[in-house]
This record gives structure tokens, C-alpha cells and sequence, in this order.
């Protein structure tokens, strides 16, 4: 499972301190500030790993796809809080200053690929220099700047912020859809902003009109 995986454990707290962008090194790119993508491609789709999967990192995985293409394909988790970390504590590590608001929201297991490289997946209502809008729906941003933002309130409306990505080669997740490992849905923005991590796969699964009780380890419906 993702073959460009590095078999990391979760990121420690220090893992702030790297917070840097990796965007272009992984094939994420804009045109015009958009991504570009056939429509058979599954940017700006939500994968949904499915019972049985057969790798323990992914199991009830929720992940936003950030870029698919022929050459590969990296997707950003948002179901897995890190447990101790919050983005306010990312923000004092990095001395940027955030008023009186704790930030205390999570920061999120984005994959095992690169732990200690940050991202941001925010709408599309904030924009900076490495700001990169995926399939019309969402941006990502791996800067420094955005977290400036946010501190001082300025930031975008709604937004996570993760460690990690996920990362599979050229026809690897094709494969692994054969094989039952995942599903693929649209999501709402509700669903990947607001709803409680928790609860983020079966939502997921809900939206799409699967009651993810029913699904069995052999990634089908009993």
C-alpha cells in the first residue's frame, strides 16, 4: 500500500519546525491557480478506505485528494488527529504569534510519506504564493505565510492543517481499487470541514448512501 511510503511513525511535536512546502516535488501543480485534471482522475475526490484493506495505516482512512494523474497520485488525510498536537502548539513552536485565540484544533495525520512536511487544505477564500486551488473545490498551501494568517485571523474561513501525505506511483491506486482496498465519493465540504474527525468515515460512506456497517472485510456490501 502506497509504494512511496516511507514506513514513519507519527510526527513528533518537533516536526513543526519543518513546516516547508513539498508541493512541487510531488507533482502538485496549478495552471492559473487550478488544477489541472482529466475528469476520470480523482482530484478533489474523497477516498474512503474500505474494510480489509490489509495495511493497519489506512484502515478507516479518510483522504482528500490533492493530485491524480498517470504519473501518481497524493492525497492528504483528515480523519487521524495527531494525539497531543494542535495547531496552536505548532504556531508557538514556529513563534508566530495568534492573539488570544489557543488554536486548539488538531493537527492531522496527512500519511506516512514525509511527516515532518506541512500542509494546510483550506478554501479558496485566502490565497498566497504557493497557494494551490485542487479541482475547483479546495486549496492546499505548505507556507509559512498561511499559518501567519490564521494566527492573526486573517486567514481563510475554513481549513486543517495536516502532517504527511499519502503517495502511490504511477497505476498503483488504480490497482488498489481493483482490488477492493478503497472507495471513491465527493464529499461535501461540510463533511471534511466541520464534521468531528471521528465520525468523518461513516459520514463519508453516509453522504454516498452506503451504511458503512453493512460493508464487509471483502470491500463489498453484505
Amino acid at each position: 500500500m502506497g509504494a512511496q511510503t516511507l514506513g514513519r511513525g507519527r510526527a513528533e511535536s518537533s516536526a513543526a519546525d519543518n513546516f516547508t512546502g513539498v508541493l512541487d516535488r510531488t507533482g502538485v501543480r496549478g495552471h492559473g491557480g487550478a488544477m489541472e485534471t482529466a475528469p476520470s482522475w480523482f482530484t478533489g475526490q474523497l477516498l474512503l478506505a474500505l474494510p480489509g484493506i490489509g495495511d493497519p495505516r489506512f484502515e478507516h482512512s479518510v483522504i482528500a485528494m490533492i493530485s491524480h494523474d498517470e504519473g501518481g497520485a497524493m492525497g492528504i488525510g483528515i480523519a487521524d488527529p495527531i494525539k497531543g498536537m494542535t495547531v496552536g502548539a505548532v504556531l508557538d513552536q514556529l513563534e508566530i504569534a495568534h492573539d488570544d485565540d489557543p488554536l486548539d484544533m488538531p493537527v492531522f495525520l496527512g500519511g506516512p510519506v514525509e511527516q515532518s512536511r506541512g500542509f494546510v487544505l483550506h478554501s479558496s477564500d485566502w490565497g498566497g504564493q504557493d497557494a494551490v486551488e485542487v479541482a475547483g473545490r479546495w486549496t492546499i498551501s505548505s507556507s509559512h505565510d498561511i499559518l501567519r494568517a490564521i494566527g492573526e485571523g486573517r486567514g481563510p474561513s475554513r481549513w486543517l492543517v495536516a502532517l504527511g501525505y499519502a503517495g502511490w506511483a504511477g497505476g498503483q491506486l488504480e490497482e488498489e481499487m481493483v482490488r477492493h482496498g478503497w472507495h471513491v465519493t465527493r464529499g461535501s465540504d461540510a463533511l471534511l470541514f466541520d464534521t468531528p474527525p471521528e465520525k468523518r468515515w461513516q459520514a463519508a460512506f453516509a453522504e454516498a448512501g452506503i451504511d458503512a456497517r453493512l460493508l464487509t472485510t471483502e470491500g463489498g456490501e453484505a
